[in-house]
């Protein structure tokens, strides 16, 4: 083996978590992760991360659509709790310290950007974000396992979303600047789920919703 070469995953203590969500009611209710860009489904350009991390799984209560893609699947556990239920689902359903949560609809997540969150873990750290515009981006970010236990009763008291949660986290905060830093434009917090994004990104439906008569 040539000293090159990589034995096993380079961060085998997080699992990649793609969270799936919901179906595109504004795209005519199609799977968000089957969208292509430049030819492929966003699904598959984020599970090209995969390869980094210990363990992936995808989080889904409607599984069917992804079949194809063989990648372990978990479903809400606390039900109705949109993305929040989904990053639960994850740190749930994880066999491994940290999750790397990603949303199932941003084509253009970079291994840089995911390296600078890996760069940020400490041993008083529970979650890693970037904020952007002023605001945290909670769909491309990094969680410890053991946030599950106190987020589900969150959940269930009825705590409505993500930057709630991690409002109860110890969590590292990163700069815009960090992440401009390794993507200039940004590109790995775009997210693509209306008509006007695929527009603007060069998205398309995947067949047999990008198929038109006449």
């Amino acid at each position: 083996m040539s000293n090159g070469e990589r034995k096993g995953p380079e961060y085998p203590d997080v699992t990649l978590a793609v969270i799936a969500g919901g179906r595109g009611e504004r795209l005519g209710g199609v799977a968000k992760g089957l969208l292509e860009v430049e030819g492929r489904p966003v699904l598959a350009r984020v599970l090209d991360l995969g390869g980094l991390f210990g363990d992936g799984l995808l989080v889904t209560n409607d599984p069917e659509p992804y079949a194809r893609f063989r990648v372990r699947t978990v479903e809400d556990v606390v039900r109705g709790r949109g993305a929040p239920g989904g990053v639960h689902a994850a740190l749930v359903g994880a066999r491994t310290e940290w999750v790397l949560a990603v949303a199932c609809d941003m084509p253009f997540v970079s291994e840089a950007a995911v390296r600078v969150l890996l760069g940020a873990r400490g041993p008083e750290v529970e979650a890693v974000c970037f904020t952007v515009g002023g605001r945290v981006e909670p769909l491309l970010a990094l969680y410890r396992r053991t946030l599950a236990p106190s987020w589900g009763e969150a959940l269930k008291a009825g705590e409505p979303s993500l930057r709630g949660l991690l409002s109860r986290a110890r969590a590292a905060l990163l700069p815009e600047e960090a992440l401009r830093a390794v993507d200039a434009q940004l590109r790995s917090v775009v997210s693509v789920n209306t008509p006007e994004d695929l527009a603007r990104h060069g998205a398309t439906l995947p067949p047999p919703f990008g198929k038109r008569s006449g």
